[in-house]
């Protein structure tokens, strides 16, 4: 299974998500960025020399290549109306490219697992959200 064209077009409409990797001593650590998505792949990076030593980065290169990444947004809350994803993925070395920020250090993110809540935009019933839940191969 893939990404539904609904959740494609979520991700493409939002412009940051929340990217943990894990740090020395099996620490994580969050930070929210902007990305891009390009169907298959997620992109996180940016410009200028001190891209190359931000934490994410040094946490990838150190070899602990398990990310999450989180893109999510509260449409309403009169009535409530939250919608989300979740996806658990593998990180590679970055890598020179032009991405959403212009030129720079970029890693490409290659999602294992994903779940996604409330694509519809639908408020809230008398239970949560159900989610999707796919595993990518």
């Amino acid at each position: 299974m893939t990404f539904t064209d609904e959740e494609i077009g979520y991700l493409r409409s939002q412009p940051l998500a929340r990217v943990a990797t894990l740090g020395a001593g099996e620490q994580p650590d969050v930070v929210p960025l902007a990305f891009e998505f390009d169907g298959e792949y997620f992109w996180v990076g940016g410009t200028g020399a001190a891209v190359a030593a931000t934490r994410k980065f040094r946490n990838i290169s150190a070899g602990r290549r398990k990310v999450a990444l989180v893109v999510d947004d509260l449409v309403s809350l009169q009535p409530f109306v939250a919608r989300a994803m979740r996806v658990y993925g593998e990180a590679d070395d970055p890598v020179e490219r032009t991405g959403l920020v212009g030129p720079g250090l970029y890693t490409r993110i290659t999602p294992r697992i994903s779940w996604s809540w409330d694509m519809a935009g639908e408020p809230v019933g008398e239970t949560w959200y159900e989610p999707r839940r796919v595993v990518h191969g």
